[in-house]
């Protein structure tokens, strides 16, 4: 079917908590969306079964088109986002920061002072999401090296920065999509 004559995609993406059976899905979205990091189907299989209160899903049309993968830091109260991908097809709706809103306002996340990520420093992408979303939610963003290349890596990955992102105590309202 040409493109001009195909059904009309809608531009409101449905948020839910993945499901054991949304793991493969996921693995292939994350694949493709580089430069992420491929993690195994059995892991991404593994969050969405046992980390799905922290993780998030986005449909569009029935198809996965974002994914956050998240947990609450165990001893603190911080929310570490571990992985987002959006696809190609979400891309240019502020999804990214819809789903990170829609986590940090579930109440499993309801203890979350601060959102913490890692970050690598040719990662434009990802920090664009945080420093955007950090402004959004009126939040302070810093950062330091965490997991070095050498010291962690083995030299076979580049250094990860930890982003801290503080969060409002108030529900999260964002002031745009984009």
């Amino acid at each position: 079917m040409p493109k001009d004559v195909s059904a009309p995609r809608t531009q409101t993406p449905r948020l839910r908590k993945p499901d054991v059976t949304d793991g493969a899905a996921i693995w292939e979205l994350v694949r493709a969306c580089k430069p992420l990091d491929e993690n195994s189907m059995y892991c991404n299989l593994v969050q969405a079964d046992h980390f799905r209160d922290t993780c998030v899903v986005a449909e569009l049309d029935g198809e996965i088109v974002g994914w956050i993968s998240g947990h609450m830091i165990p001893g603190q109260n911080a929310f570490f986002v571990w992985q987002v991908a959006v696809g190609e097809a979400a891309r240019g709706l502020g999804l990214g920061k819809q789903m990170l809103a829609h986590l940090i306002n579930r109440d499993e996340c309801a203890e979350a002072q601060t959102l913490k990520t890692t970050i690598t420093e040719d990662n434009a992408a990802s920090w664009g999401l945080f420093r955007s979303f950090a402004r959004d939610v009126g939040g302070d963003l810093i950062d330091a090296p965490h997991y070095h290349s050498d010291d962690h890596f083995g030299g076979a990955h580049d250094t990860e920065h930890l982003v801290t992102i503080t969060l409002p105590s108030e529900e999260i309202v964002l002031k745009s999509a984009a």
